[in-house]
């Protein structure tokens, strides 16, 4: 009897062993199934928060150069629909952001969206591999994710038509006699206020000696685009 049970027992070892090694093995696969999910998620979290970031910096210059140009109200037009930026600070705060969130820039990295709309294309790759060197097979694979970021202009601006010209037609009546006093000089004229800015619902009226004005986020929204 002894001598059947340890013949058994020899014999349910390998199973025993293949059991094991078939539990361990679904264990690696469903962790590392976990991983690429991490990773994947990482991935993307990084791209719309650079992507994000690259659009929030173009606002900000935006309305930094519109202030400029605050008394020329006929260069209002590249500011106001979001064409005046400078795409280099911009991609280099998505950098940044990326960084952040354990990522940098993979193929295409940063770079104006192909439409021509006013945003960012931001492509990302994790720093870290998919299976951080534990899962064989994935130490080199690493998580890609891309984000869109566009600025929605908020502000029309309809300035005033033009006054008209002073009448440059000789008087009819004949001059007057010159006298000897002098002619006084007028007052120096005010600024006129700025009006014809329209964000939203909002309509502006701006005081070039005392301006209140719009904020970034009533000149621009910025939004993920996919």
């Amino acid at each position: 009897m002894n001598g059947r049970e340890g013949r058994d027992s020899g014999q349910a070892f390998p199973a025993y062993i293949a059991v094991i090694a078939g539990v361990l093995f679904l264990a690696l696969a469903y962790f590392a199934v976990g991983q690429a999910a991490t990773t994947r998620s990482g991935a993307q979290t990084a791209a719309d928060a650079a992507a994000l970031a690259a659009a929030q910096e173009a606002r900000d210059q935006l309305r930094d150069r519109w202030l400029e140009v605050l008394l020329a109200p006929d260069r209002w037009g590249p500011y106001l629909r979001g064409e005046e930026y400078s795409v280099g600070p911009a991609c280099e705060r998505a950098a940044a952001f990326a960084a952040r969130n354990e990522a940098a820039f993979s193929e295409g990295g940063c770079e104006p969206l192909a439409s021509g709309d006013p945003g960012f294309r931001v492509t990302v790759r994790t720093t870290e591999a998919v299976g951080r060197s534990v899962v064989p097979g994935t130490e080199s694979r690493h998580g890609v994710a891309s984000a869109e970021a566009v600025l929605e202009p908020l502000c029309t601006f309809d300035p005033p038509g033009p006054t008209a010209e002073p009448s440059t037609e000789a008087p009819s009546e004949p001059p007057s006699e010159p006298t000897s006093e002098p002619t006084p000089t007028p007052p120096p004229e005010e600024d006129e206020p700025i009006v014809g800015l329209t964000c939203g619902d909002v309509e502006w009226e701006i005081d070039p000696e005392a301006p209140t004005l719009p904020e970034v986020s009533d000149l621009f929204t910025v939004r993920l685009s996919n």
